[in-house]
C-alpha cells in the first residue's frame, strides 16, 4: 500500500495535474462547467413536470428544457474554441473563433434547405446527442485559429486599428474552415454528424457495458482519494453519459424502453449517496458509532453536507484522502455498488433514467425517485445504503479503534 501511495503522490499526481492544466483539456472542462446551469434548469423542469401527473391542466414547461439542456451541443461548439484561444493568449480572437465554431456546427448538422429558402434542422442534434460533433468541431476550429494566430499580415507597430488586424488575420483560417465544411456537406454530401457518431460509437459501447460503467465510476473515485478531482475524466466520460441520456429520451418518445444505464442520472439516483464513493454511510457511522472524540466531532461537522451529497468536508477532513483505512472501502464500494445498480437496472427491477436530472444536492431517497421517476427506486436506495454501511463498517471500526487508542495514550501522557 505504501508503494501505491508513493507512486500516486510523487509520480502519477504531477502528471495528471499537468494534463488537467493543458489548455485543450481544460477548455473542454471549462465549457462543460459553463453549461452546467443550463443543465440544472433542465433538471428543474424535469422535477416540475412530475406535477403534471397530479395537475393535468398545468402549463407544459418542456420547451424550457428543449432550449436549455437541448442546446448543449450548439453551445459547446462555441465555448471550446473560445476558451482555447483565451488560454493561448489570443483574447482578441476568442469571440470570432467561437462564432466560427457555431457556423461550422450548423453547417455540418446536415440541414435541409428548400428552394424557397426555408431551412430545416433535426432539433435533437443541437443537444446532448451533438456533444461529440461539437467536441470535434470546437477543437478543429481552435487548432486552425491557433495556428493562424502565430502569423499576422501586419507588424506589431502597425497604426491600423486592432479590430481591423483581427478581421484580416482571421479571413484565411475562417475561409479554409468554411470551405472544408462546405466540401463535406455539399459536393461529398456526407452526413458528418452521423459519421462522428459512428466514430465514437465504440467508446459509447465500452462505457455502456458493465465493465465500462463500473470503471467510469471507479476511476474518478480512485483519483479523488488521492486528492485528484474526478473532473479529469470528464472530457472522455461526460459526452458519453450525455449522449446516452439523449438516446434514452428518444427511445421513450418512440414508445421503447431506455437501455443506456451509464448516464450521470444513474449515479445521482443511487451511487453518489453522500457524494462520490457513496460516503453517506461513513458519515452516519462517524456520528453515531465513533468511540474516538475526533471522529465523532468530524461526524457532527460532516453529516449535514453529506445528507446533501457534499462530501469534500468528509473526504478531506475525515480524512479519507490519503488514509489507507478509509480509501480501501471507498474503492470497494465504487466497484460493488455500481455493479449492483447496473444489474438491478438491467433486469428491469428499477427504471433506467430517461430525463435530465442534475440536482445532485437533493437528499436520498428523494433524488432516487426524481432521477428515475420510479417508486421502486426509493426502496432500492435504502438497500444501497445498507450495502455501503456493510462495506465501510469493518474498516471504520479499525480506524476508530486506532484513533481512540491514540487519544487514550495522549490523555495518559498529559496526566
Amino acid at each position: 500500500m505504501k508503494k501505491i501511495m508513493d507512486f500516486m503522490t510523487n509520480s502519477f499526481t504531477p502528471v495528471v495535474t499537468k494534463v488537467t492544466k493543458n489548455p485543450w483539456i481544460s477548455s473542454i472542462q471549462d465549457s462543460v462547467m459553463i453549461i452546467l446551469p443550463l443543465i440544472l434548469v433542465g433538471s428543474l423542469v424535469t422535477v416540475v413536470s412530475l406535477l403534471h401527473n397530479i395537475f393535468p391542466n398545468m402549463p407544459d414547461f418542456s420547451l424550457i428544457n428543449s432550449f436549455s439542456f437541448g442546446l448543449l451541443g450548439l453551445l459547446v461548439a462555441f465555448l471550446i474554441p473560445y476558451f482555447v484561444m483565451e488560454k493561448k493568449g489570443y483574447n482578441n480572437k476568442k469571440i470570432i473563433s467561437g462564432a466560427t465554431g457555431l457556423a461550422l456546427y450548423l453547417m455540418l448538422l446536415s440541414p435541409v434547405v428548400t428552394d424557397d429558402g426555408k431551412i430545416t434542422f433535426i432539433f435533437s442534434r443541437f443537444g446532448a446527442t451533438g456533444m461529440f460533433l461539437s467536441l470535434v468541431i470546437g477543437l478543429t476550429v481552435a487548432a486552425v485559429m491557433n495556428l493562424a494566430s502565430k502569423k499576422s499580415f501586419f507588424s506589431e507597430d502597425s497604426v491600423i486599428p486592432e479590430f481591423v488586424v483581427v478581421w484580416f488575420d482571421s479571413l484565411i483560417p475562417i475561409t479554409l474552415l468554411m470551405a472544408g465544411a462546405w466540401t463535406i456537406a455539399v459536393p461529398l454530401n456526407v452526413d458528418f454528424f452521423d459519421v462522428i457518431l459512428k466514430i465514437f460509437n465504440p467508446l459509447s459501447q465500452i462505457v455502456q457495458s458493465y465493465p465500462g460503467f463500473v470503471l467510469s465510476i471507479f476511476i474518478p473515485v480512485f483519483l479523488y482519494t488521492f486528492g485528484i478531482s474526478g473532473w479529469v475524466m470528464m472530457p472522455v466520460i461526460y459526452p458519453v453519459y450525455l449522449s446516452g441520456l439523449a438516446e434514452n429520451a428518444e427511445r421513450v418518445a418512440a414508445g421503447l424502453e431506455p437501455t443506456n444505464i451509464a448516464v450521470q442520472e444513474t449515479a445521482y439516483a443511487f451511487i453518489s449517496m453522500g457524494g462520490v464513493g457513496t460516503t453517506l454511510a461513513l458519515a452516519v457511522m462517524m456520528l453515531i458509532a465513533s468511540k474516538s472524540y475526533r471522529l465523532k466531532a468530524i461526524g457532527r461537522a460532516t453529516i449535514v453536507p453529506s445528507i446533501f451529497n457534499i462530501n469534500e468536508p468528509l473526504m478531506f477532513g475525515g480524512p479519507v484522502v490519503f488514509n489507507p483505512f478509509l480509501m480501501v472501502p471507498v474503492w470497494i464500494s465504487s466497484i460493488v455498488i455500481p455493479s449492483i445498480v447496473y444489474f438491478v437496472m438491467k433486469l428491469g427491477f428499477v427504471a433506467i433514467p430517461a430525463k435530465t436530472f442534475m440536482l445532485w444536492y437533493i437528499p436520498y431517497p428523494i433524488a432516487s425517485y426524481l432521477a428515475t421517476q420510479d417508486w421502486r427506486a426509493i426502496i432500492f436506495a435504502f438497500v444501497i445504503f445498507a450495502v455501503a454501511f456493510i462495506i465501510y463498517f469493518p474498516f471504520f471500526k479499525a480506524y476508530d479503534n486506532q484513533e481512540k487508542k491514540k487519544e487514550l495514550e495522549l490523555s495518559a501522557s498529559e496526566e
